[in-house]
């Protein structure tokens, strides 16, 4: 694994593109990563997953390492990979995963990093992807993330 060159500066969210249940799959998105892909890791800094009956923030590749999420745009070299478990394709997330996102997450990394929250910074996948992959989901609309940064973080994105 590769050391940032510099503090990474966004967010990339994805989806697992899998049912999300009650027992944690974090650790087989973990083997896949490194037995079918080959990488040295997760490729996701950070997972949000339902574990039994909460969401729970799982922890991946270490913070200060570059991910293997998003090649595109350079985007693994700069930002935090964040997956949420789930098929976003089918759905929207769920609200409690939202709020695990934003409260155990993004304001947590956001603060410590000096990151401000903003749609600037906080990207999809499918964003950089251009290919047509739907990641975080057809579901989870540019809308949707607007409404969550309103509610959670102040006017401007800057979080003390």
């Amino acid at each position: 694994m590769t050391p940032f060159p510099k503090p990474p500066n966004g967010f990339v969210l994805h989806h697992s593109l899998t049912q999300d249940g009650q027992s944690v799959s974090w650790p087989a998105i973990r083997r896949h990563h490194t037995t079918v892909k080959g990488w040295l890791d997760i490729g996701y800094h950070v997972g949000v997953e339902l574990a039994g009956a909460e969401y729970e923030a799982l922890l991946g590749r270490p913070w200060d390492m570059e991910g293997a999420h998003c090649p595109q745009d350079a985007m693994n070299s700069h930002t935090l990979g964040v997956c949420l478990v789930g098929d976003f394709d089918k759905a929207p997330p769920p609200r409690e995963q939202m709020v695990v996102l934003f409260d155990r997450v993004l304001i947590p990394f956001g603060r410590n990093l000096g990151i401000p929250l903003n749609t600037k910074t906080i990207t999809f996948h499918r964003d950089h992807a251009r290919d047509g992959r739907t990641c975080p989901g057809t579901q989870f609309t540019a809308a949707l993330l607007e409404m969550y940064l309103a509610e959670f973080v102040p006017k401007g994105g800057e979080i003390v």
